[in-house]
Order: C-alpha cells, then sequence, then structure tokens
C-alpha cells in the first residue's frame, strides 16, 4: 500500500478532526469504519493488537450513525468514530476473556457502563484488542492469545497490559481504544506506543462491568492519538454509576475547555529526586528538552523534594497482590494450570502476606496520599519521565542502559504506579523518540479530580512540539 491511499489518511485522524468532518456531512462514518477495517485486515496477523474483530457489527453500527446524522441527529464528538474496546470491557453478546484461557468462552450478557455510554454516543465498536493475562502484567506478551507487536519495532512489545490497545491507536487501527491502569497500565503502552493515555481519578469513569485486577488500584480510561481527543473522551464517560460504589458524585467539567488556555503562570514540580533515578539516557534527555520546552512557554518548573517511594511501591503492590488473591482464589484453586507461567507466579507469590501488611499497606496509602496532597498545595502539577525505559524486545526483554542489563518489565512501573495507589489523575504525552525510533512519553501528574489541569500541561507541551503527528511506517515491511 502507498502512503497517502484512503484507509491510511482516513486513519490518521484524530477523533475531533474526523468528528468535525463528521458532523458537517464531509465524511461518512461509513466510510471511515471500512478504513478501519481495511486496515486492520492488513496489519493485525502482524501486531496482534485484535483478539476479536466485530467487522459486521462495526458495518451495522457505522451505517446507524450515517441515517441518524443525515436524518439531523448529531449525537456529538464520537458519533460515527470507530474504536476498541480492551478485552476486559463487557459488550453485550461477546466473549470477555480477559486474556486468559479461565474465561475463554464467557459471554457477557450486558454492557460494561463505558460500553453503554460509547454506544449511546454513536461510537462504532470495532472489536476488542490484547491484554496481558487477567491485566497483570506490562508486556502483553500473552501465552493464551499470543504477543502484541510494537507497530514501531515489530520485535518489541508495547508496553501492558493494554498493549492491544496502544499498538492498535499507534498503528491506526482505532481512533481511541479503551484500557484500564492499575499499576501503569494505560500509561505505559502509551509511552511505549507513541500515542496519549489517560489515567483519571480513582473512581472518575466507572468500572462496572469490567474485569477487576485489584478493585481499589483499577482506573479505566483511554489511549488517543492527542490529547484533545483524551479530553472528549472524558467528557463523556466521567461521572457517577449507581453499579459502581467507588464512583462519586462529584462535578464533571467540559475537559476541553481550558486545553487551550497554555501553561503560562502555572507552577510545574519535578520531582527529580525520586522519578529521574536510573533512567535510559536517551528518556532522561527527551525529558530536559520537554521541560525547557515548558519554561519556554511561561510556566515556572521547579525541583520538588518527594517522599520516598519505596514504602509506596511495597504498599501498591501488596495492596494488588491482596485484592488480586482473592479475585482470583477459587480458579487458583481449582485451575492453576490454566494460568499462564508469568501470571501464576505472581499471583501465588507473598503467600505468607499477612493481614497486618496489608493493614500496614492501607496506611502507607493514606499517608502517601495526605503527601501528595501537600506537594499539590505548592505546585499544580509534576511532570516526570512516564517509563524509564524505551520498549524493550520481546524475546528476553531486556535492555541495557547506562551499560547495565536491565529486566524491563522490572522498572516500568516505577514511575507510574504511585499514582495508582493515591487515585490520582495522571496522563501520559509523547515527547521524542530514541536514535532508534522508539517513543519517549512525558508524564503529566494532577491533584485528584483535577484531570482539567493534567490535561492543559499536556495539552500545551503537544501543541508546541510535533512529536503526536509522527506514526510508525508499517507499509513497508508488507
Amino acid at each position: 500500500m502507498q502512503a497517502g491511499n484512503t484507509d491510511t489518511v482516513l486513519t490518521q485522524l484524530s477523533i475531533a478532526a474526523a468528528g468535525r468532518l463528521i458532523a458537517r456531512h464531509a465524511l461518512s462514518p461509513v466510510e471511515l469504519t471500512e478504513a478501519y477495517l481495511t486496515r486492520i485486515a492488513r496489519l493485525n496477523a502482524r501486531l496482534n493488537a485484535y483478539v476479536r474483530v466485530l467487522a459486521d457489527e462495526a458495518r451495522a453500527a457505522a451505517q446507524a450513525a450515517e441515517d441518524a446524522i443525515m436524518h439531523g441527529s448529531y449525537y456529538g464528538p464520537l458519533h460515527g468514530i470507530p474504536i476498541a474496546l480492551k478485552d476486559l470491557y463487557d459488550m453485550a453478546g461477546v466473549p470477555t476473556e480477559a486474556g486468559s484461557k479461565i474465561r475463554r468462552g464467557h459471554i457477557a450478557e450486558t454492557d460494561a457502563t463505558v460500553t453503554r455510554k460509547l454506544r449511546a454516543a454513536g461510537a462504532v465498536l470495532l472489536g476488542k484488542t490484547n491484554t496481558h493475562e487477567f491485566a497483570f502484567g506490562v508486556t502483553t506478551n500473552n501465552p493464551h492469545t499470543g504477543p502484541t507487536r510494537n507497530p514501531w519495532d515489530e520485535t518489541r512489545f508495547p508496553g501492558g497490559s493494554s498493549g492491544g490497545s496502544g499498538a492498535a491507536v499507534a498503528a491506526g487501527m482505532a481512533a481511541m481504544a479503551m484500557g484500564t491502569d492499575t499499576g501503569g497500565s494505560i500509561r505505559i503502552p502509551a509511552s511505549l506506543c507513541g500515542v496519549v493515555g489517560l489515567k483519571p481519578t480513582h473512581g472518575r469513569i466507572s468500572l462496572a462491568g469490567v474485569v477487576p485486577l485489584a478493585w481499589s488500584l483499577d482506573h479505566a480510561g483511554p489511549l488517543t492519538r492527542t490529547v484533545e481527543d483524551a479530553a472528549l473522551v472524558l467528557n463523556l464517560l466521567a461521572g457517577a454509576d449507581n453499579a459502581d460504589a467507588a464512583t462519586m458524585p462529584v462535578s464533571v467539567p467540559d475537559y476541553t475547555a481550558t486545553l487551550g488556555a497554555g501553561v503560562r503562570g502555572l507552577r510545574l514540580g519535578v520531582p527529580r529526586d525520586s522519578f529521574f533515578v536510573d533512567l535510559d539516557p536517551e528518556v532522561a534527555a527527551a525529558t530536559e528538552a520537554a521541560l525547557a520546552v515548558l519554561r519556554d512557554l511561561g510556566a515556572t518548573v521547579e525541583e520538588v523534594t518527594f517522599p520516598s517511594l519505596t514504602t509506596w511501591w511495597e504498599a501498591q503492590s501488596d495492596i494488588l497482590l491482596a485484592e488480586a488473591r482473592h479475585y482470583h482464589a477459587e480458579w487458583l484453586r481449582t485451575r492453576p494450570d490454566d494460568y499462564g507461567a508469568d501470571v501464576r507466579t505472581r499471583l501465588t507469590r507473598r503467600d505468607d502476606l499477612t493481614a497486618a501488611e496489608l493493614v500496614h499497606a492501607l496506611r502507607v496509602r493514606a499517608s502517601a496520599t495526605r503527601d501528595l496532597m501537600a506537594v499539590f498545595t505548592q505546585y499544580d502539577a509534576l511532570v516526570m519521565p512516564t517509563t524509564r525505559l524505551p520498549a524493550a524486545p520481546i524475546d528476553g526483554q531486556t535492555v541495557m542502559v547506562n551499560g547495565q542489563p536491565v529486566f524491563a518489565p522490572n522498572v516500568l512501573t516505577l514511575n507510574v504506579n504511585p499514582f495508582n495507589l493515591t487515585g490520582t489523575p495522571a496522563v501520559s504525552v509523547p515527547d521524542g523518540f530514541t536514535e532508534t525510533g522508539l517513543p519517549i512519553g512525558l508524564q503529566v501528574v494532577a491533584r485528584r479530580w483535577d484531570e482539567a489541569t493534567a490535561l492543559r500541561v499536556a495539552a500545551a507541551y503537544e501543541r508546541a512540539t510535533d512529536w503526536h503527528t509522527r506514526v510508525p511506517v508499517l507499509e513497508a515491511a508488507m
């Protein structure tokens, strides 16, 4: 396929751009959906981003969207937009298998709240994306469904656990894909695949109908091409839900309203002493360049001393393990051999975890949340690398950093999982590439319920750079 063919051009449109064309009848949802389905048919055998493509259903939804719009019923910016769901989200009548053998053939009876809201907005659901088994890993190297490959280098993994979603958006196989984030599982693939990934405040988006990993750490959120697209999705999905007790009746602003406000006058904290440790040199250089851009845009950028993260990491790990083991208890007893080796090992480690240790972890979470709130009395947002490394090889998963071999899965969560512990909103935005063409991500973190500020900072940086406009060259390998 030559660059400039219809499906390549259409599938590089942002949600906002495609939505404007659809709204004024300059683009057909049917044409747009066919472009995505064509691209999926060409690329998915290589990338394995989707585990289930719902082509017939997508075509029917696209035709329904077109008919409604032509008759004057336009539902909003996602009407007629082709999107995907990580295979943790229930779709009525469709399997939700969570990348596992254990849930194989499990048919959802009803839609997840997120699925229902997307359908009501007229979005076209293309299918289900691959995930690390039960979302418990950072590579999406799945023994049951096969590995998802990074569109920028197919020998490398895309991150996880929402790796299928990240790869699908980066490769132009979905305009947006929903992910989940328990210890970085939206932001890691966003960083490694060169797209935007938003983890909102815990409880901002309902998790009803989503297979859990750890209830009190899980977050639902989108992977998109632009910050504006992430804001548009959050506008639709944010809000309290009686089916999810973790959601709160907190007011939901228009997240697009302040995207153009810039960063002049904002105070941005840089927690260099804790989040800039043992960085890949190219990640470090890209981050310093990004901080310089933000200074040039008028932000006050200052170093901030952060509490030691070691206890935060330990607490997050213990809470995750306790909650995940509770969910998996019966299957671990009756079907242990049906788990992949890596996930089974994670679920069965720390068999001696005690109630006292869990209580300690919960107390650490309370103090961590308090300490972070204190930081945000002085700063509007924090800025740091999303991941300390770029994508690693699928085979071996080891990279060299400063002359030393590093097993990537052990460090990819270090800069992201603290904000699962505190339930704090964070967004990853592209901020560069390595010399070999691997994406690098910048993370912006804001206080609870203030996704608007995180998105505002990310949008200002995005406008000042062109990293988000770059797309992987996939046709050359055809």
